[in-house]
């Protein structure tokens, strides 16, 4: 397939001498289009705004023209390289779960004692989901279609998989010293870590308005971290 044209590139230049002034301006001008000889940086920046948008207005409320007109390309090209606006949003879900995995794979939990491992990752899972408020929505977006288009994608169990290994291995590790209770599944765990720190985000509004309460205060946040933390160590503890 033909790389498509972008649809605003720049005329050949004049050879007429330019001013300083003027060649400022046309070097300014030429920075601020599109790199369209970089796909991969090109497909980064359509991720990056869709994701925007899709947690914003969710799958059925997202248009193509707004992500296009934000990463200054063309709804062609955007489909050109993800075949249609569901498989934007497939590759959003995908990347989204690709980025918090990945910097799970940086916390070097196997150097770590194993109560100390389990503190940093959920430490971690915590501060994520309340930097990175776009995953947490839409995750939500899809269980709202039920699952619907994450179930198309060839790659998520891969995706996951290291994160129950790194849980099961540090678990493992804790059984073994007499640290933690047996029988405990690592899956289980993954889903309390989640689950307390996916509450935080999806609910702080309404929680926060029922309660009358500000739970967005560095004071609240840096408390409601560690209580998770504890709950979690004192759930696995023997």
């Amino acid at each position: 397939m033909d790389q498509p044209v972008h649809p605003r590139r720049r005329a050949p230049a004049k050879t007429a001498t330019k001013t300083p002034k003027a060649a400022a301006a046309g070097t300014r001008s030429k920075a601020a289009l599109p790199r369209t000889n970089d796909p991969e940086r090109t497909m980064a920046e359509i991720l990056a705004v869709a994701t925007q948008e899709f947690a914003a207005k969710g799958l059925s409320g997202a248009r193509i023209d707004a992500i296009a007109d934000a990463t200054r390309t063309s709804k062609r090209m955007i489909y050109y390289y993800f075949g249609s606006k569901e498989g934007l949003y497939l590759a959003v879900l995908e990347e989204s779960y690709r980025s918090v995995r990945l910097t799970e794979g940086e916390l070097h939990l196997a150097d770590l004692a194993p109560e100390d491992a389990l503190a940093r990752l959920v430490g971690f899972t915590f501060d994520h989901h309340w930097n990175s408020q776009d995953y947490i929505r839409i995750v939500m977006s899809e269980n709202m279609q039920r699952g619907e288009y994450l179930a198309q994608s060839k790659i998520i169990q891969k995706l996951n998989v290291p994160a129950i290994n790194a849980i099961r291995e540090l678990y493992e590790r804790g059984v073994a010293q007499g640290l933690f209770r047996p029988g405990l599944d690592p899956i289980d765990i993954h889903a309390s870590i989640s689950a307390l720190c996916f509450f935080n985000v999806s609910n702080q509004y309404t929680f926060d308005l029922i309660f009358k309460r500000d739970g967005r205060t560095p004071r609240a946040l840096k408390q409601r971290r560690a209580n998770i933390v504890e709950m979690i160590l004192r759930y696995v503890r023997r």
